[in-house]
């Protein structure tokens, strides 16, 4: 298969171009070139800015292009209208966030989000999905339904993640000392719900390889994972025996932390949230979906992060840093 892949050196673009390049694809990676990146021997390199400059694509032709890194609306619609007549079959890496309603589960048919200030380009908790799902309209409306993959996956997580969410968990629970207490957010059994990034690429080609089309929720079964599940596996893998310390919402709340972001991958699995992590994804595991065991992720996300240099294993955007864990114990009296 000839791929042209937008993005390509940083998390899922990374994971792809080394799985496409692996099975023998002809692969060609266009982005502006501001992350060092070492490639796989044989993927050609264009250099561009998607918001200015698309001269570097302004010939060839590819079987498949995947769009990595697509946030904002008339960024993908002009790198759709460049490539039209010219790739076979567009997939764009959308989001499980695109949905209008969290309080139940969603599946591919489920309304999607709205905004009104659809010209914004800030990206954030509010904007986030329904600019993914216009980005999926802008894509569809100039490469047709038949010739579209959405990719919708969850959190998506492993070695290389730079959102840091999934990966505070083994690092905390690798440095826990034996018998001490831990915070652990919600109950044991609170769903959580995410896939490895090595999954997600493994769908997509699997995926194009097929001719699929049309929107996928590319994620692990609703159900199969939950919190406790998560911290038992990064126990597990890192040989320690914390003690852990489970806090609910109210108590969350009156410490000041915050779901998701202090306390990653977890949300209450109450009110407007009551179903995010609990995502339909039949179509997909029809379509060929597999997840692998959560150990393997749990390890090979450890080892990664043990990898980076000292200055680099931080903290800075998701987790709790332990003077702030150690002040809502006490405050809890845990």
């Amino acid at each position: 298969m000839k791929l042209l892949v937008i993005g390509g050196s940083l998390f899922v673009g990374r994971h792809l171009v080394e799985a496409a390049a692996a099975r023998g694809d002809q692969v060609t990676v266009f982005n502006r070139g501001q992350t060092t990146a070492s490639w796989p021997q044989g993927v050609q390199l264009r250099r561009g800015d998607r918001k200015t400059d698309l001269s570097a694509l302004a010939t060839g032709t590819w079987d498949t292009v995947v769009d990595t890194c697509g946030y904002l609306p008339p960024d993908v619609a002009r790198m759709a209208d460049a490539l039209h007549g010219r790739v076979g079959r567009y997939a764009f890496v959308s989001s499980i966030s695109v949905y209008a309603d969290f309080s139940r589960p969603n599946d591919e048919r489920c309304a999607l989000a709205r905004i009104d200030d659809t010209d914004t380009e800030v990206v954030d908790g509010r904007t986030y999905g329904p600019l993914k799902a216009l980005c999926e309209a802008a894509v569809t409306a100039r490469i047709g339904d038949a010739r579209t993959l959405l990719v919708r996956p969850g959190l998506i997580v492993g070695p290389h993640d730079p959102t840091q969410r999934f990966t505070y968990w083994p690092a905390r629970v690798a440095r826990a000392a034996d018998g001490k207490p831990m915070l652990a957010p919600g109950q044991a059994a609170d769903p959580v719900q995410f896939i490895d990034v090595r999954d997600v690429v493994t769908f997509v080609l699997r995926a194009l390889d097929a001719g699929r089309s049309g929107p996928f929720n590319v994620t692990a079964a609703p159900g199969a994972q939950t919190m406790g599940a998560v911290l038992d596996a990064c126990a597990t893998v890192a040989g320690t025996r914390p003690q852990w310390r489970w806090v609910n919402a109210e108590q969350i709340e009156r410490c000041g932390l915050q779901p998701w972001t202090d306390l990653p991958l977890w949300l209450p699995p109450v009110g407007a949230h009551a179903a995010f992590a609990l995502a339909d994804t039949r179509a997909a595991q029809a379509a060929g979906l597999m997840t692998r065991p959560l150990a393997q992720t749990v390890a090979d996300t450890l080892a990664w992060y043990r990898s980076l240099p000292v200055g680099q294993q931080v903290f800075s955007k998701a987790g709790l840093s332990p003077a702030r864990e150690t002040q809502a114990l006490e405050r809890l009296g845990l």
